[in-house]
């Protein structure tokens, strides 16, 4: 039986819609763009900015076309001069009350406000500037910075924190003319359950929230003549970047990237995907020997650090079941002062490692106090003093971030010519760049745990049905009679159905693969903005596209990772690997 529909006349023209559309919804699927603030399909319907509205025939008020349905018989007017009139108010009132720094905003670029005022035509507000009360930056994140002064009161940063990644860390406070977005009893980000995840950030029409800024101290890094600079790409940043300059979604840029990064002065371009394939030898590993050894299972995936400080907030009885193995990142900061800076004969307190990443609790996790196990192997051989600690990696990027740096140094990212990655930690496999999407880790790992339990090579690489932006995904596994059956969840408000089946144990998975943000890093909160699933989905087909062209497409066949451990390394889940490459988790309180 068809779905019912429902007969509507928009600017005079009739339509079919499905029954319970929206009017704003049918009006753009019918070519007809009304312009919206704080509404986001299937995440937040708040009717809060008021600039939607419409004229309905009869009706006596304008509706507020996001929260309003489309009836069977309704005359629409969208451009009316009515109509022209109430948005234009509707604005000037937002503009009023908005702080007038555009030209030194972060989100410049890409702010709604000011691309919707363009669009309306509004050249002058007419009202005076609202007394508002001037509300202090919020900088107690390590990852995000929220000026409560830029917010427009749209609720879209509740929304996605409450019902896609079920965090709440913010809400609305206080009523009337006083009501602002806030931390519980106003103590910061840094200071709550807050997961930095940045998806508030993505969101967010304005510059309200934004990335803390970690471009000045690379900058600086890299004028300093007495340091070797190191840059790290992660799998994501490739299928991304691009977009920054003007190119399509899911445009992959590899080479222009390691080639617009050598020439902003790095003494060596890497790539996390070296690493990656690492974290798959020790993850993969590790879940062979709790397989063989009865250990704790399900193994759940630990390459996510939003996903990691959610845990310890809200999960921390399935700690014992998180993978002991860094992050990716963390590995490649880790080996580039100790395994590389014994290559290059370095001091490595003169190494600085930075990485370019699609996500902004990367920036977080570089500042734990667990991750310095460079520190560590270097603390007796050079009689290092506990003043002296430092950092494996020492500044994160977002993509955005990269990007302007690009753009700062003059360069024309779209015609420089591509370039590889430096060896030996630029060599990688199609392994790892698969990382970047939902289901990446997964696939990535079973292509090495089957053929090192099976003994024998894959028929086939590709695990098509754990790929798709589908929230939770499930497969079996058949290896040589074992059946290992695995799920993979992105975006923590569905991570926490699987989490609920572990913490009481009743989980069918022997591997569970978890990443923060939905579509996994593809669609991290440091990406370019605009990211919704359209464009997450281009990103995810690009980095496929490179695992296709890769001339190896397992972890376990990298070569450079294979001279890793025969130099340094020792073994997978050996001691020196478990010195460099793992870590713990701590339960942290739920404010």
């Amino acid at each position: 039986m068809a779905d019912k529909t429902v007969n509507i006349r928009i600017d005079g023209r009739g339509y079919a819609v499905p029954a319970g559309t929206s009017i704003l919804k049918a009006c753009r699927e019918s070519g007809i763009d009304i312009p919206a603030l704080c509404y986001l399909e299937g995440i937040s319907e708040e009717a809060a900015c008021s600039i939607c509205v419409v004229e309905v025939k009869n009706a006596k008020t304008l509706m507020r076309s996001c929260v309003t349905e489309a009836a069977e018989g309704m005359e629409v007017f969208t451009n009316t001069e009515r109509v022209r009139k109430a948005r234009r108010l509707n604005l000037e009132l937002l503009l009023a009350g908005h702080p007038q720094d555009c030209f030194v905003c972060d989100r410049n670029q890409t702010c709604e406000l000011r691309k919707i005022a363009f669009e309306m035509g509004i050249r002058e507000v007419r009202f005076p500037k609202t007394s508002k009360l001037q509300l202090p930056t919020d900088m107690t994140s390590l990852s995000l910075v929220r000026d409560p002064n830029k917010c427009i009161l749209c609720r879209r940063c509740i929304a996605v924190c409450a019902h896609v990644q079920s965090v709440r860390a913010i809400d609305a406070v206080n009523r009337g003319r006083m009501t602002v977005i806030s931390t519980f009893m106003d103590k910061g980000l840094g200071n709550v359950d807050c997961v930095n995840c940045g998806q508030c950030l993505l969101v967010c029409p304005t510059g309200a929230i934004v990335e803390n800024n970690a471009r000045d101290g690379v900058w600086k890094a890299l004028s300093d003549p007495n340091k070797v600079v190191l840059v790290e790409t992660a799998p994501a940043v490739r299928a991304a970047i691009g977009e920054e300059f003007g190119m399509p979604a899911g445009t992959l840029v590899t080479g222009k990237m390691a080639a617009a990064l050598r020439r902003l002065g790095f003494d060596k371009v890497f790539d996390t995907q070296f690493s990656a394939d690492l974290t798959i030898m020790e993850e993969g590993h590790e879940l062979i020997e709790r397989i063989k050894n009865k250990g704790v299972l399900p193994l759940i995936t630990s390459c996510s650090p939003g996903w990691i400080k959610f845990a310890e907030h809200f999960y921390p009885k399935v700690l014992e079941h998180i993978s002991s193995c860094k992050s990716p990142q963390q590995m490649f900061g880790a080996l580039a002062k100790t395994y590389y800076a014994e290559k290059l004969g370095v001091d490595p307190r003169n190494i600085v490692v930075v990485s370019v990443m699609p996500c902004t609790a990367k920036k977080f996790e570089a500042v734990r106090p667990e991750m310095n196990s460079a520190f560590e192997y270097w603390k007796d051989k050079l009689h290092l003093k506990e003043n002296e600690i430092f950092q494996d990696v020492d500044f994160v990027l977002t993509t955005r971030e990269a990007a302007r740096m690009v753009k700062e140094a003059g360069i024309n990212f779209p015609y420089l010519e591509d370039e590889d990655f430096d060896e030996p930690l630029g060599i990688s496999t199609g392994a790892a760049v698969i990382f970047g999407a939902t289901g990446g880790v997964m696939e990535a790992a079973l292509r090495t745990a089957y053929e090192v339990l099976a003994g024998k090579q894959l028929e086939k690489l590709d695990f098509e049905n754990l790929r798709g932006m589908d929230g939770i995904k499930t497969a079996e596994a058949d290896i040589n009679g074992l059946k290992l059956k695995v799920a993979v969840a992105h975006s923590l408000g569905k991570a926490r159905v699987l989490l609920e089946e572990v913490q009481a144990g009743k989980s069918p998975y022997a591997f569970i693969e978890i990443m923060a943000c939905p579509g996994g890093c593809l669609g991290g909160g440091g990406q370019p903005i605009p990211t919704d699933t359209g464009i997450r989905m281009k990103r995810a087909e690009a980095i496929y596209r490179e695992d296709k062209n890769k001339t190896i497409r397992k972890s376990h066949e990298n070569p450079a990772v294979a001279a890793l451990y025969k130099e340094f390394l020792g073994r997978p889940l050996g001691e020196q690997s478990h010195r460099l490459l793992h870590t713990h988790y701590h339960e942290r309180a739920a404010v």
